[in-house]
């Protein structure tokens, strides 16, 4: 009781902020200073949450693509596969991203596995069918032509078929890569990294908008960066559509 009567005589308790600004303890919209602090230290190091953002996203973007690109390899020859496997693809796709994770968990537990494999599977059905669409877009007159003057049919996927359905490719990729961006911010609700977690500790502790607008932000400016990445990609693999274009 006497120790009560001790809290109460002392009046309220007013968090330290230290040195913070007025913007920080005001937890105004954003504050700038504070971002630049918490740049590569501090309690939400936005550039460590980047860099990990990233390797999640082209760890599922890699196995995602190396899956699908075989999975339509094998549908293209074999036609009947391409319903089974859109399919499955299909039924990954559909579920929201948490519960996929919170699915994964008991059976792979708290872990990077359990994230990576969650967002291979959402890149599964776009990167699949598009592969397959661009290899089934090329046209009979082009394979006629390819196996006239002598093509195999392995030189005729290589040299021709694949060339051709680059762009369909790569337009999957930018879908997958945008989509996989969004989808592991969610992911640090699982484990405490990429872009999601200062979004996540702002949300546990104080609400701070900074944390919010920064974590977001760099997020937006990512998938702008990977979509207009794919679009150089495309052009340097493809020289022959630019230039058509511009005749």
């Amino acid at each position: 009781m006497v120790a009560v009567s001790a809290l109460l005589a002392a009046g309220p308790v007013i968090p330290d902020y230290g040195g913070a600004s007025s913007c920080v303890t005001q937890n105004k919209v954003f504050c700038w200073s504070s971002f630049v602090d918490d740049w590569n230290s501090g309690k939400y190091d936005y550039e460590a949450r980047l860099i990990e953002h990233i390797k999640l996203t082209i760890i599922a973007l890699v196995v995602g693509f190396v899956i699908s690109f075989f999975l339509a390899l094998l549908a293209y020859r074999a036609k009947w596969l391409a319903a089974p496997v859109t399919f499955l693809a299909s039924l990954l796709y559909p579920i929201p991203s948490l519960a996929t994770f919170f699915i994964l968990v008991p059976i792979t537990g708290i872990n990077w596995w359990t994230v990576e494999i969650a967002l291979v599977s959402y890149t599964l059905l776009t990167l699949f069918t598009n592969t397959l669409a661009g290899l089934n877009g090329v046209s009979a007159e082009v394979r006629d032509a390819a196996t006239g003057i002598g093509l195999t049919d392995s030189q005729l996927l290589w040299k021709v078929e694949l060339p051709l359905a680059v762009p369909a490719i790569v337009a999957g990729v930018r879908v997958a890569a945008v989509t996989t961006i969004s989808l592991a911010t969610v992911a640090a609700a699982i484990v405490p990294a990429g872009l999601g977690k200062p979004i996540f500790d702002a949300l546990g502790s104080n609400n701070f908008n900074t944390a919010f607008i920064a974590a977001g932000t760099l997020a937006v400016l990512l998938a702008l960066f990977a979509d207009a990445l794919m679009v150089i990609v495309q052009r340097l693999l493809t020289p022959w559509a630019v230039r058509r274009r511009t005749a």
